[in-house]
């Protein structure tokens, strides 16, 4: 199993960034890829989690309305858009891959994942 988060770096608040998060190794359709951020002396933190195969997708209520999640299956790649972003932002942000149909509670902690990514920083000044 193999996951590559890429697209992280340095905005200004109220700026725009798009993760990507490509995927390969594991039977697609069974499922999830959730994301993670981690902030310096923080714990890991949910973003959101999004269903391979029937696009559920849950979120926390921090990126809700800024922070929008997709998917390419040919390209078998999983976007995270993040819009308005604040300086309270600024992590190392993880994909990782667990298997779907898991309830919400699971799919929105660490132990619901098997699989991690290696991360990219992202920076947001005031």
């Amino acid at each position: 199993v193999q996951l590559v988060e890429s697209g992280g770096g340095w905005v200004q608040a109220g700026g725009s960034l798009r993760l990507s998060c490509a995927a390969s190794g594991f039977y697609y359709e069974d499922n999830a890829i959730g994301w993670f951020r981690q902030a310096p002396g923080k714990e890991r933190e949910f973003v959101a989690t999004i269903a391979w195969s029937g696009g559920i997708i849950y979120s926390s209520d921090s990126v809700k309305g800024r922070f929008t999640l997709s998917r390419d299956n040919a390209k078998n790649v999983v976007y995270l858009q993040m819009n308005s972003l604040k300086p309270e932002d600024t992590a190392v942000y993880y994909c990782a891959v667990g298997r779907d149909g898991q309830s919400r509670e699971v799919l929105s902690t660490a132990r619901g994942y098997e699989f991690w990514g290696q991360g990219t920083q992202v920076t947001v000044s005031s």
